[in-house]
């Protein structure tokens, strides 16, 4: 068996294809996996990592860019179209996932032209272009938030929540006695950081270490901020693990009390399968403010605080840090709040549905199809 999926650009879309992945091939370890992306984004980084194959097509952004940039994507698509069609062909694919990004649209009109099974997986609070342009030539809508169901046929909806990776699965312990050392605090801004959370915490940093002598601190920082931000905390003297991407994200998110971070579906995801506090700065350029929608949706159920980056100082950063650290009952009520968001079948779900589009029967020992072949 052969799946495609199509997924890249960011973290956000790349995490959840990943751990569908992994849920294909803990059922049926001979499953063939093939990532479809671009050049542009961090797959071919994560996936090679991950120990996944990725093959590459034309694919260009249309929203959010400049009359050029429309054009250039527009006129990509029928280069971006040849190649999945000889993708697929020459793959003998049997299953093709899209998860939004540029690659998605192409492959699965592709996959519709030539009868494959294809399904879609929209993990923000509101989807996307691309999933919206592509849900009708798509078999199943599988979705992380109910909020999303009103742009798709709900004929085809299934709400799962985000398929997330086995390691993030482990029972969270936010017991603060069986913790040896002092309050952890983990910053990272996605998958390719974020500069003003960057900024905004540098700033706040001296007033951080003389609240909190005992905190330690694990930064996040991205490829392009590295560098500055790690000179800073060697300048002011302050000790912290600071690194440009966190490949072992569940380790690093166990041990964390509290998560300074963006909003994406994937980060969401994560936190409360760990059961985490957060303070949530969304990104005001996502599109469709899709970020906010998530980060709104986690602040509602009570494990998260939301700080809109256009109200971001490093002081103001700080006190609320201080103010969620310094206070053991909220800590802890935020962290039982997000742990109770967390749905952990995401992927069995979504893997389960796509065995009976395929017509495939699954037992633990043999995957067939259900023809008999």
């Amino acid at each position: 068996m052969t799946i495609v999926i199509a997924a890249g650009g960011t973290g956000g879309h790349l995490y959840p294809a990943v751990a569908l992945a992994r849920e294909f091939q803990r059922r049926a370890p001979s499953t063939k996996i093939l990532f479809v992306g671009t050049t542009r984004g961090v797959e071919s980084k994560v996936l090679a990592h991950e120990g996944f194959e990725l093959a590459m097509i034309t694919a260009k952004p249309v929203m959010g860019k400049g009359l050029l940039d429309v054009m250039r994507g527009v006129f990509s698509v029928p280069i971006g179209m040849w190649q999945s069609l000889e993708l697929l062909k020459r793959r003998q694919a049997d299953l093709v996932i899209g998860v939004g990004g540029y690659t998605s649209p192409t492959m699965l009109v592709a996959a519709a032209l030539k009868g494959i099974a294809r399904v879609i997986l929209e993990p923000n609070a509101y989807p996307g272009l691309a999933n919206k342009v592509v849900a009708p030539f798509a078999q199943r809508i599988f979705l992380a938030f109910e909020s999303a169901g009103t742009f798709f046929d709900q004929r085809k909806v299934r709400v799962v929540g985000t398929p997330i990776r086995q390691d993030f699965l482990v029972q969270p312990d936010n017991n603060a006695s069986t913790k040896q050392d002092g309050q952890h605090l983990l910053i990272f801004g996605g998958s390719q950081g974020a500069r003003a959370i960057n900024s905004a915490v540098l700033e706040g940093l001296p007033l951080l270490s003389q609240r909190f002598r005992g905190l330690t601190i694990t930064h996040q920082t991205g490829e392009g901020d590295y560098e500055r931000v790690s000179e800073t905390y060697r300048t002011l003297g302050i000790h912290a693990k600071i690194v440009p991407f966190l490949y072992d994200m569940p380790a690093v998110l166990r041990a964390a009390d509290l998560v300074v971070a963006r909003a994406g579906a994937m980060t969401i995801a994560e936190l409360t399968a760990c059961g985490k506090a957060a303070i949530l700065i969304p990104l005001p350029t996502a599109i469709y403010d899709h970020q906010m929608k998530n980060a709104r949706a986690m602040e509602a159920a009570g494990g998260a605080i939301v700080f809109p980056q256009a109200d971001l100082t490093g002081v103001k950063l700080s006190e609320m840090i201080h103010a969620v650290l310094s206070d053991p009952q909220r800590l802890r009520t935020m962290q039982r709040k997000s742990v109770e968001m967390r749905r952990i079948d995401a992927g069995e779900v979504i893997v389960g549905e796509c065995y009976t589009l395929m017509g495939v029967t699954h037992d633990i020992n043999q995957s067939t199809r259900a023809t008999g072949g």
